[in-house]
């Protein structure tokens, strides 16, 4: 029984993912998302209080699910900081495969969405965003010191400013119906990495200790 009732959790979590990408958190209803999941009302009620609280549950599980993916990408593997950066820019590229619903971030979603209406709900969604960006500022990080950059700039904000052209461009995809300008935008961000740091287009020296 207890595996069961896992079962229908996850799929009314992973229901929730799809439904809310599809038609938005305010038109998605609970009444779609069971019938995504193939559950009934009940089962919903039995794990969930409410709309809002399978919400906060599912921003944890989108969390989870798309960390596993960055965490496990090969990109980590590469010895250069900007090379890293550049190759996690062409794993996003890659993502935009399929409809709409299946590319664009569920948490950015919702905070466009819920910001004043859900201040619960919107701060969760701004802490997955902002924890995703915080697994990019080590190789920033790395990548100013290697580089020899002072700026007024932390590696954090970079990681943000990313992760904002990123959820733009799954606006401009959704206002233009198709992934094409979304691509665009992330192949201006890697010219823009690419300058910021390897102006003179050839990789720094790396340091040694001692030199």
């Amino acid at each position: 029984m207890a595996e069961i009732q896992q079962f229908s959790k996850a799929r009314l979590l992973d229901a929730a993912l799809k439904v809310v990408r599809s038609k938005g958190y305010t038109a998605a209803r609970i009444e779609d998302i069971c019938a995504e999941a193939g559950v009934t009302k009940g089962s919903f009620f039995h794990h969930f209080k409410s709309k809002d609280d399978l919400a906060l549950a599912a921003v944890a599980h989108w969390d989870a699910t798309t960390g596993g993916v960055f965490a496990q990408a090969p990109y980590h593997a590469l010895p250069d900081p900007l090379d890293r950066l550049l190759a996690y820019l062409d794993l996003r590229k890659e993502l935009l495969a399929g409809e709409l619903p299946d590319f664009t971030c569920f948490a950015g979603m919702i905070v466009q969405e819920a910001y004043e209406t859900h201040p619960e709900l919107a701060a969760a969604c701004a802490a997955s965003i902002s924890r995703h960006a915080s697994t990019l500022q080590a190789d920033i990080e790395t990548a100013i010191e290697t580089c020899g950059i002072a700026e007024a700039w932390s590696a954090e904000s970079l990681a943000l400013h990313m992760q904002a052209v990123l959820q733009g461009a799954f606006v401009l995809a959704k206002a233009q119906g198709g992934a094409a300008v979304a691509a665009d935008s992330i192949d201006h961000l890697r010219r823009y990495l690419t300058l910021l740091f390897r102006p003179g287009g050839s990789k720094p020296r790396t340091k040694t200790k001692g030199k």
